[in-house]
């Protein structure tokens, strides 16, 4: 098969050790993002078999219908709302899904957790300008960091990763409090963490407050403005799920206001995320470039995964097929 395996900005792909299950195989890599429709269609017109990084790439019914030599999508871990499902069903296009971890990204939201709480990377930065202790020129910005310990790391979404979190949180003597659906809360009250009283005392409540929940209709814009503002002055919102899992605007204005007090995020609404981003502005913002699940185990289970996909679907025996009617006609 023809397959073209897009945005794999570090070229990492070619360097696995499950890269060899593609040979025989003709793949091109590639490791810029193509912007616009047109040049994305241009660039995946000729392919049998596309590789996608988790969701850099969003597949749109208008792109997928000019892509006529399109036959298979094999998505590394899961498909999460990138994809037009339908539309790439109605044109006999199959999708095969992939498997995944929690462990890194619950390790990368700890690490963020932990340099923003103890002002990690502004102390390092200043160090090397000759700057001994110091977390910034502004006072108002040259405070103390803080331990977690006694603390209470509020998680909303009490799944895989919400859970790895939890005994973080647990083993470092921080007091784990846990929104989410009423499974979630009895779940979290089942592993003995308290579940919080309502919506309002989850946000009033957190020091550390972190994301983890699927983004979907349901969950699109669920954390708002007033959600925000009802947190601590020195409270710390952290998001390593999804961006849009938050209210347009609402986390830029509420930094602003001060409450919370400061951010730690690996995911944004535009990826890669523009060197003039406004929120790269913000002096009480860590952002890392979504890297919750750009690490070599990882990267070895997810596309071992796609790439035994595409082995299978090229031998004429298709596994994880997310649409298998199209396989019948």
């Amino acid at each position: 098969m023809k397959i073209a395996i897009l945005d794999d900005y570090q070229n990492a792909v070619p360097c696995l050790a499950c890269y060899k299950i593609l040979d025989g195989h003709e793949v091109k890599v590639f490791n810029n993002s193509a912007r616009g429709l047109g040049q994305l269609a241009i660039r995946m017109a000729s392919y049998d078999a596309l590789v996608l990084i988790r969701e850099r790439t969003i597949l749109s019914a208008a792109l997928l219908s000019k892509v006529p030599n399109l036959k298979l999508i094999s998505q590394t871990g899961k498909v999460s709302g990138h994809i037009d499902v339908a539309a790439a069903t109605a044109r006999g296009i199959a999708i095969a899904e992939g498997t995944g971890s929690p462990t890194a990204p619950a390790e990368l939201t700890w690490a963020l957790i932990m340099a923003a709480s103890r002002k990690i990377v502004p102390y390092a930065n200043n160090l090397k300008e000759g700057m001994w202790q110091s977390a910034s020129v502004n006072p108002q910005l040259n405070g103390l960091g803080r331990v977690l310990h006694g603390r209470t790391l509020a998680i909303w979404g009490y799944g895989k990763i919400g859970k790895l979190l939890a005994g973080y949180g647990r083993a470092f003597g921080m007091r784990v409090l846990v929104w989410g659906s009423e499974a979630s809360r009895a779940a979290a009250l089942a592993d003995g963490l308290d579940a919080a009283a309502s919506r309002e005392a989850f946000f009033a409540e957190a020091d550390v407050l972190s994301l983890h929940l699927r983004l979907a209709d349901a969950t699109r814009g669920i954390v708002t403005g007033a959600d925000l503002a009802r947190m601590k002055p020195d409270a710390l919102f952290v998001n390593t799920s999804r961006a849009e899992l938050v209210e347009t605007g609402a986390l830029e204005a509420a930094l602003h206001a001060g409450r919370p007090g400061m951010a730690a995020l690996d995911v944004f609404t535009d990826e890669p995320l523009p060197a003039d981003a406004p929120l790269l502005r913000i002096p009480t913002v860590l952002a890392t470039p979504h890297l919750g699940y750009v690490e070599q185990e990882s990267y070895e289970l997810y596309f071992r995964a796609a790439f035994e996909n595409i082995v299978q679907f090229a031998a004429g025996k298709p596994t994880n097929i997310l649409n298998p009617e199209v396989l019948q006609e």
